[in-house]
């Protein structure tokens, strides 16, 4: 549970670190505004192509190794970033980084759900694991905000040397898992699913400059027929990467509908929230670190207290409830984002980050204990595919919105709050 979780917090800072950066790496680079969603979309792109085919792969060929894999390329390609000197090499290496920390998150929850089979232990363990996705989070940007004063390549520096060292106690301390199938590996869906997830996030990203352009259209288009592909391939493989039958349950469906909005409503938003506290409330880095804190720390804080809730709430209506949380705190913040007065910001940032601890405990659980035991590294990867494909909706609609003010991006994020615990409790019925 501790080498799983630390590189899950590791994986989720490297993921968050360029929301404080962002700024100074824009200068840097001279990036226009235009590319600068690919600084933040970089690593989502990787995690969303990748997290299937890393789950799958883990399942079948050992969670261990492609937990040790994936750890050791996030902390290889991390250093990689620190050296990037334009816009071009540090979204590749950020690609790269996505699709490193694929492999240790689809892989972790697979070892910890081999590690802890059901009950209160499971629980507990998805918990924490949870908790630690909030800790990732909140301690992001706090690294990021500290060291970027003096340098903003200081933060990848140190993020890599860590993560190398996660990896290197990995190699003493876990041991192998894996529930191996007949068949050859499903190459063809994993082909098919890469490229019509890349096809996707990149119209999401390019659509931030005009959604009528021709080419967002064709690779909306592409991802359609690339999409409908792979469900025809998975449909006829012995050894699919997802067995679509599990859309079937409806705790798969709640677990998958719950990650895409937590992507949309939550991370969307909150991973641009610093940047907008910086250029429109005018606080520092550090400042706009720390209040990002009370978010991000009261989602850590209340991940570890979810077991309590496990005898009295389903894992669907904690999503929910959750949901109904973070639109609460969202609609606490609208009138203070351009002040930044921070007494008025706290409230909503607090009662929002109880609403993402909620759910942040509540999708592992339901990704592992919604598919078949000897598959949990890829209800894991599905899982997180979901949300990250949301992420990257989110972080390009609350860029694009975020331009009439920072008011509207929160809006969006109230409304798709309500439509996410909507959907995950009408999805989530039946047995």
């Amino acid at each position: 549970m501790a080498v799983t979780s630390a590189a899950t917090a590791l994986t989720l800072m490297n993921y968050t670190a360029p929301m404080l950066t962002l700024p100074s790496m824009s200068r840097a680079f001279g990036t226009p505004a235009s590319l600068q969603a690919w600084l933040l979309n970089g690593t989502p792109l990787g995690l969303a192509v990748l997290l299937l085919v890393a789950g799958s792969l883990a399942d079948d060929h050992g969670r261990r190794r492609v937990f040790l894999l994936g750890t050791l390329a996030l902390g290889l390609t991390t250093g990689l970033g620190a050296f990037a000197s334009s816009t071009l090499t540090f979204v590749l290496a950020r690609v790269a980084q996505g699709a490193a920390s694929a492999a240790v998150l689809a892989a972790s929850l697979g070892l910890l759900a081999h590690a802890y089979p059901a009950g209160v232990d499971r629980i507990r363990a998805t918990g924490v694991w949870g908790a630690f996705v909030s800790a990732g989070i909140a301690l992001g940007p706090l690294l990021a905000g500290s060291l970027s004063l003096a340098d903003w390549r200081l933060t990848y520096e140190a993020l890599a040397v860590a993560t190398l060292v996660a990896a290197a106690l990995g190699t003493r301390t876990l041991t192998e898992s894996r529930a191996p199938r007949d068949g050859r590996p499903d190459i063809a869906g994993a082909l098919t699913l890469g490229l019509a997830l890349a096809a996707l996030l990149t119209a999401l990203t390019l659509g931030r400059d005009g959604w009528l352009r021709p080419s967002v259209g064709l690779l909306l288009l592409a991802a359609v027929v690339l999409a409908a592909v792979f469900a025809g391939v998975e449909r006829r493989s012995r050894t699919p990467m997802i067995d679509l039958a599990l859309f079937r349950r409806p705790a798969f469906r709640a677990a998958t509908a719950g990650a895409l909005f937590t992507g949309l409503a939550v991370i969307g938003f909150f991973s641009v929230l610093p940047a907008l506290l910086q250029s429109g409330g005018g606080l520092s880095p550090l400042t706009a670190a720390w209040l990002f804190l009370a978010w991000s720390g009261t989602a850590f804080v209340v991940a570890l207290q979810t077991r309590r809730l496990a005898g009295r709430l389903s894992a669907t209506h904690q999503l929910a409830l959750g949901f109904v949380l973070s639109t609460a705190g969202v609609l606490a913040l609208l009138g203070t984002l351009d002040d930044a007065s921070v007494p008025r910001l706290l409230p909503g940032l607090i009662v929002a980050g109880a609403g993402s601890g909620l759910l942040n405990a509540a999708l592992p659980r339901l990704a592992v204990d919604s598919v078949p035991q000897a598959r949990a590294a890829m209800g894991s990867g599905a899982n997180n595919t979901a949300r990250y494909i949301g992420s990257s909706a989110g972080v390009a609609l609350a860029l694009a919105l975020s331009t009439a003010g920072a008011d509207v991006a929160a809006g969006a994020s109230a409304v798709l709050g309500v439509a996410g615990a909507v959907v995950t409790l009408a999805v989530g019925r039946g047995r």
